[in-house]
């Protein structure tokens, strides 16, 4: 029975190796899917984008030009406007005149005879009549087409002049990775990658959690003490766990607006998943901007994260199977004797889980609440705007949330094994004095 057990965990944690190698793989090539695919829906290449304005626009504004009518009312409303110009034409036309004529005798004698024979006054009577000859020149099916004709290419030129400077580079290298024409067969393509790993990634580690804890519940929770080859395959469950957990994301922190539309000129307009902010990051993704950044304090944070977060719990484990196996008198090594029985409170894989946590909980917090602010301002508006949080626990927050706790249970197992052999003997000499 020791025997299949044995042989049963060992295929377990074989399992475990080969689950964490496929989690990690899958991870990083989803990661990279989620930004890329972030990228080409960001708001910067949407409602914000010139380019995309303009697309949208111009067929509404040559849709309105094509429909341009003059009904009765506005017949009226144009005539009156073409009467007043003629009138304010006639009497600029009458002062060049005056102005011209006076400089010379010549030209006061014509002007004489100007205001003998011809009247302003005589002139603008005639309005009426010169405004109608015009309209019926406008209502001409020919003008209105020439009218309709000037305005499209006038438009046509606006439409030309107008354009968006800002770097593109990155969504033209999407594009190219992923065959794509234009951005929305890219986004097609990627959600389509995302959403087919997203479920093999959420399988494969509820895998991997669940036959982690089956090996520990046949390894572990018995109080019998465990034999040298049942401690060294949890050891090595626990270190699958915590590689898999810091080098997979833990958390993606995701504000979008799924619909923003509006009305312009009768013309709906509407955006769709227009993406405001983006961050898919590990542990270690964490720790790499860290160290990279400029600023020595966040260079010194950086250290201390991977010092108390990755390098104590990994020197814990390693300094637990010495213990265990008093390798060249491990028991006696004061260093061994730290890690193993007083490195835990300066391990802070636990308190990592709860700061992931609560930034899962504020980020989610502070979206909701400034979309809530965002949204009541634009119900005011005649604007449709619809916000989502989209922030949520990736897998590498549960397998490392997996791994703090049965680190704890092999805690509990390593500090028992001693006491069991010393119960076993205190038995022995009992025996052997009643013996003799």
């Amino acid at each position: 029975m020791k025997l299949l057990n044995l042989i049963l965990s060992i295929i377990i944690v074989i399992a475990l190796v080969v689950l964490c190698q496929k989690i990690i793989s899958n991870s990083i090539v989803n990661q990279k899917n989620k930004k890329d695919y972030a990228e080409l829906n960001h708001i910067k290449y949407g409602f914000l984008n010139v380019d995309e304005w303009k697309t949208r626009i111009t067929p509404i504004m040559e849709d309105e030009i094509n429909k341009l009518h003059l009904s009765k009312a506005k017949e009226r409303v144009l005539k009156k406007h073409i009467e007043a110009l003629l009138s304010t034409l006639i009497d600029k036309v009458d002062k060049q005149i005056r102005q011209k004529n006076a400089l010379t005798l010549k030209g006061r004698t014509e002007q004489s005879l100007i205001d003998t024979f011809i009247k302003v006054e005589d002139i603008k009577k005639g309005i009426p009549e010169y405004a109608d000859a015009v309209m019926q020149e406008i209502k001409k099916p020919t003008t209105e087409r020439q009218i309709k004709g000037a305005l499209n290419e006038q438009l046509k030129q606006y439409s030309e002049n107008t354009f968006d400077t800002q770097d593109t580079s990155e969504l033209n290298g999407i594009l190219r990775r992923t065959h794509s024409e234009d951005i929305e067969s890219a986004r097609s393509k990627i959600d389509s990658t995302i959403l087919t790993m997203k479920d093999r990634i959420a399988k494969e580690t509820l895998l991997l959690i669940t036959l982690a804890t089956i090996l520990f519940g046949m390894c572990g929770f018995r109080k019998q003490p465990l034999r040298p080859p049942q401690y060294m395959i949890l050891v090595l469950s626990l270190i699958v766990l915590l590689i898999a957990g810091v080098t997979t994301p833990m958390i993606d922190m995701e504000a979008k607006i799924p619909l923003l539309s509006m009305e312009l000129m009768g013309h709906s307009i509407r955006f769709e998943n227009q993406v405001l902010y983006f961050q898919s990051k590990s542990i270690l993704d964490v720790f790499w901007i860290l160290i990279t950044h400029k600023a020595m304090q966040m260079k010194l944070v950086g250290v201390l994260l991977v010092t108390f977060s990755i390098l104590f719990p990994v020197l814990k484990l390693v300094s637990s199977l010495g213990h265990y196996y008093d390798y060249r008198h491990a028991r006696e090594n004061s260093v061994i004797k730290f890690f193993v029985f007083n490195s835990g409170k300066w391990s802070m894989a636990d308190v990592m889980v709860v700061a992931i946590f609560m930034a899962y909980v504020g980020f989610n917090g502070i979206i909701t609440n400034e979309f809530g602010k965002l949204k009541s301002v634009t119900q005011e508006q005649e604007l449709m705007f619809l916000t989502t949080n989209a922030t949520s626990l990736q897998p590498g927050f549960y397998l490392f949330l997996t791994y703090t706790l049965l680190a704890l249970f092999l805690s509990s197992f390593l500090a028992r094994k001693p006491q069991l052999e010393n119960a076993a003997n205190l038995i022995m000499t009992k025996s052997k004095r009643e013996v003799f």
